[in-house]
């Protein structure tokens, strides 16, 4: 039996992600082509492999028997490989994917474009949006490169590493009418908040004086963080949200900070990763430089 390379990462790839347009998607070749080298393999090997089911291509028990013994042959041959490779960021021309919410793209994407602009001139970025429901399958498959964030259940294979430990604040205007230089928890429930949603530190927020028997009052909810800074500055609202971003909104003059007037444990934000061997030293250099990047933020 002659298997070429290529039907092996193929089995590999629906294995993972249970998925003929997973599969294409991770390998960046059509469908078309995924479905052929199945076909093939289940020649080759005289077994279905996959079952297609509604919840995606479920393996056969052969399949799952081979799937270790692929798996782990593959990772040993690419490693191999991908070693003889360098990976030049000055006169690399490949875009990389990276999942942002709106809060870290107004806070962490012009440091970071600036740092690639100097290192990796050549090198195109893009920025998706992220989708906590979704983001261990885009990882997996390679949708995205990377994810940066706090977020909860992204297990399997997909490694973290911290960026930096974070805290709340309230960010006000200068000029609020009803606040001074400090603020009390009386203060806090009595004054009119602005909640973005489905920022994860507003449940925070909520759980920690659900806790304390206490609610405040909420008048107005956006989906967004965009433009919503210049509203705080001319306006009595309050918006909680994380320290680092609250302090450098304020740094004009126009909004102050206070901290908040109650414990809220700190959280972490990091940076999230599915290793792919067969592209390994690119990943590698974009997870460091976001690393050393935004962990001096």
């Amino acid at each position: 039996m002659s298997t070429d390379l290529n039907l092996i990462r193929t089995f590999v790839a629906i294995y993972e992600t249970r998925s003929v347009s997973g599969a294409a998607k991770r390998l960046n070749i059509t469908q078309p082509s995924v479905s052929y080298s199945l076909t093939r393999l289940r020649d080759l090997l005289h077994d279905p492999l996959f079952t297609r089911t509604r919840d995606g291509m479920v393996p056969t028990f052969n399949a799952t028997q081979l799937f270790n013994s692929f798996k782990g042959a593959l990772e040993n041959i690419e490693a191999a490989i991908a070693a003889t490779r360098q990976f030049d960021p000055t006169r690399s021309e490949r875009s990389f994917r990276l999942a942002l919410s709106d809060l870290g793209e107004l806070h962490f994407l012009p440091v970071l474009v600036r740092e690639l602009q100097s290192v990796a001139p050549s090198v195109g970025l893009e920025i998706v949006q992220i989708d906590s429901g979704l983001i261990a399958e885009w990882l997996q498959t390679g949708h995205v490169d990377a994810a940066v964030g706090n977020l909860q259940f992204v297990g399997g294979q997909t490694r973290k590493a911290m960026l930096f430990s974070e805290s709340y604040s309230c960010l006000l205007s200068a000029s609020h009418p009803g606040i001074g230089d400090t603020l009390s928890l009386e203060d806090y429930v009595a004054a009119n908040h602005v909640v973005v949603a489905p920022f994860t530190g507003h449940h925070l927020v909520e759980d920690a004086m659900s806790e304390m028997g206490l609610s405040r009052k909420i008048v107005l909810r956006v989906p967004h963080f965009t433009s919503l800074f210049s509203a705080i500055a001319s306006t009595d609202l309050v918006l909680t949200l994380p320290t680092r971003i609250a302090r450098a909104f304020a740094s004009d003059g126009r909004m102050r900070v206070l901290p908040l007037p109650f414990p809220l444990p700190p959280f972490e934000v990091n940076l999230y990763w599915y290793p792919h061997a067969e592209d390994s030293a690119a990943q590698q250099w974009f997870c460091e430089t976001i690393k050393r990047t935004l962990s001096q933020i």
